[in-house]
């Protein structure tokens, strides 16, 4: 737990509740709804709010929602729906658009102070004028305009008298500083955009370094904590709270951002799996995003584990997904109850079992944790096995499974030995015979003989039909560099026929089994009982497959 363990930014916290800088501590997460949150947005959620958390603070849900051109109430939704599935719950949902009168106030203010400008170069020549590491930037010749005039035109430019990017509302600062985010940044721009909340009110929209600020100060904010990237605007956003005279001082504390190796976690890439119909959508299993992790079957705690596990510093890091996987395991080991099922069915046919009887065997439902309790399972003449279980040809010593004249244990069943096997017209195995001693049945304290291994199997009559997805990476290994479409794995979804045995009479969405000998799995949104449908969250780490 992030409350057990230190990190940079809890000690900072730390020392300032005991300074008294500090009484009640209260974060922030500023998502733009502009996307579906990701895995590597889980960081930002879990050091907000555990930071909060581990000294009695509180953290709001903050929508940035100033860039009506990407905006979307399904976003909204969406964002506030992953951050309840994580388990964590805002003192209050905030937008940043409820706060544009007092922003423009903020930048009247600043006009007024002879700190803010209207200017009328065109993009291009503020980007050209802005220099660069090596070079200082040069003065608009709209920086001197008088107070009044300043006023007018920004009262012009909120009242729509003007086309977009006809005219900015820059902070009046230091075109020569070596930060070039100090050099005169734009405070305020022209949208003719209808807004998602504000609807047509407001024409002009602020930046987010002008309004991030703000908004943190307006909710009280003491600990406002954003990735390494803004390190370099922080001098920005003390000089818009000191300038802007603003009550309420929050401090800025960067972090390195979490990446997972072979994965794409850039917004605009997700857009284009999603837009480009590379994937189903947002939630498709295979995508980093909350959702798709969520329908795939990882859980809330697997990812909070892995998100604390990997630190926390001020540099960014990059964890291979096999971390990320070691979790989901662990947290499932325990939770998942362990049943049968049939990826790749093979029918075995057991000679001198009664024809049309159907026995139960008593099954454990996971070893590890008995307290998830017992099932009855069935057991009769006819039975599926998976096909790379059986090989026809006289094994070696390290094959532990069926093969002609070999002995195995069915689990939870009996000894088995098979004798023959049916051919389809094409050549290729259809049924295995076999012939089965009823003095092995488990649990009867027989131990004569060792049989060549332990099978899992899914009785016939009762077994429930399903399909199962199989995924790998959606993205080429070792394709780092190439253009990002030609990354693309258009081979990372599989779906296999075959069966399940009948552990319960409902299979419910998200339910999550482990499949013995095979993996974890996940039941899928659009599974039903009739048509069962489950997505392999995870191989087991010593599977046979």
């Amino acid at each position: 737990m992030m409350n057990e363990t230190s990190n940079f930014i809890k000690t900072i916290v730390q020392n300032d509740i005991e300074s008294g800088k500090v009484k009640n501590v209260i974060t922030r997460f500023p998502p733009e709804p502009n996307a579906y949150l990701h895995i590597g947005h889980a960081r930002a959620i879990i050091t907000d709010f555990e930071i909060a958390e581990a000294f009695n603070g509180e953290t709001n849900l903050r929508f940035d929602d100033t860039n009506p051109a990407k905006e979307d109430e399904e976003f909204v939704d969406a964002i506030i729906n992953d951050i309840e599935w994580l388990g964590y719950h805002p003192k209050k949902i905030c937008y940043g658009s409820d706060y544009f009168d007092t922003k423009y106030e903020m930048a009247i203010r600043l006009i007024k102070k002879g700190l803010a400008y209207v200017d009328e170069q065109t993009p291009e020549e503020i980007v050209a004028n802005r220099g660069n590491f090596n070079e200082s930037g040069k003065n608009s010749p709209w920086r001197d305009r008088s107070i009044e005039e300043n006023l007018e035109l920004f009262e012009n430019m909120k009242n729509g008298m003007y086309k977009e990017g006809e005219k900015v509302l820059r902070a009046k600062i230091d075109m020569s500083s070596p930060n070039i985010n100090m050099r005169d940044p734009i405070l305020y721009r022209i949208l003719f955009m209808h807004h998602h909340r504000q609807k047509d009110k407001w024409c002009i929209y602020p930046m987010y370094d002008f309004a991030h600020p703000l908004q943190d100060s307006i909710e009280g904010v003491t600990h406002s904590l954003c990735s390494i990237e803004f390190e370099n605007h922080r001098p920005l956003y003390d000089w818009v709270v000191k300038e802007c005279e603003m009550e309420h001082v929050p401090q800025q504390i960067e972090f390195g951002r979490l990446n997972i190796e072979n994965t794409v976690l850039s917004k605009r890439y997700l857009r284009e799996l999603v837009s480009l119909g590379f994937v189903e959508g947002y939630d498709d299993p295979r995508m980093p995003t909350l959702v798709g992790l969520k329908r795939r079957g990882y859980t809330p705690s697997a990812i909070k584990n892995f998100v604390k596990a990997s630190g926390l510093s001020k540099v960014n890091s990059t964890i291979s997904l096999s971390m990320l996987e070691h979790f989901v395991r662990e947290d499932l080991k325990l939770k998942a109850k362990r049943i049968m099922a049939v990826t790749n069915p093979l029918l075995l046919i057991i000679d001198n079992y009664e024809e049309g009887k159907v026995e139960y065997v008593e099954a454990i439902n996971n070893q590890e944790n008995p307290e998830l309790g017992e099932r009855l399972m069935a057991f009769s003449k006819y039975l599926y096995i998976n096909k790379d279980d059986f090989i026809l040809e006289k094994p070696n010593k390290k094959w532990k499974r069926l093969a002609l004249n070999v002995e195995v244990r069915l689990m939870y069943a009996y000894f088995i030995k098979a004798v023959s096997v049916d051919y389809d017209e094409d050549g290729n195995i259809e049924a295995v015979h076999c012939t089965y001693d009823p003095e092995t049945k488990s649990g009867s304290g027989f131990d004569i003989r060792k049989p060549n291994g332990t099978l899992t199997f899914v009785e016939k009559t009762t077994a429930k039909k399903a399909l199962f997805n199989i995924f790998e990476p959606l993205f080429i290994e070792g394709s780092e560099g190439k253009d990002f479409k030609d990354r693309i794995n258009h081979n990372s979804w599989y779906t296999y026929e075959g069966y399940v045995e009948k552990a319960k009479d409902e299979f419910n969405e998200l339910e999550s089994f482990q499949f013995i000998r095979d993996g974890y799995y996940t039941v899928d949104k659009n599974s039903n009982n009739d048509n069962l449908i489950f997505n392999q969250t995870v191989a087991l780490k010593s599977s046979f497959k």
